[in-house]
């Protein structure tokens, strides 16, 4: 389940985030999709020496290796999300303010980790 959360501005891509929810995170290596495939974010994982586990995008000039067999994993990660999203309030953002919406998204999270349903 999510550690971290940031909420943005309506269209906001979520590659625009990604550095700053890696700030200070101690973890072996950062597992995310092509969409956060960006210099910026590759620097700053390997900056925290974090073993980057990204696949490079198809119009990507130089293509960098990763870990297929860790990459593999990445359905967690898409689940962590699926489990937050059968809340209806999550799903369809029903808090009026970003505090509201902050504030339930934890309020889940807790009960996930909790394993209440």
């Amino acid at each position: 389940m999510p550690i971290r959360v940031f909420v943005t501005a309506d269209t906001t891509a979520d590659c625009t985030k990604a550095s700053a929810l890696i700030e200070g995170m101690e973890a072996q290596c950062l597992l995310a999709d092509r969409g956060y495939n960006a210099d910026a974010i590759v620097e700053k994982a390997k900056e925290m020496r974090m073993q980057v586990v990204i696949p490079s995008r198809k119009n990507r000039k130089e293509r960098r290796k990763y870990d297929k067999h860790l990459y593999r994993h990445k359905h967690r990660v898409e689940n962590a999300f699926l489990h937050l999203k059968r809340w209806r309030d999550i799903a369809t953002r029903y808090a009026k303010n970003a505090a509201s919406f902050v504030a339930a998204a934890q309020i889940r999270c807790i009960a996930s980790w909790a394993k209440v349903s």
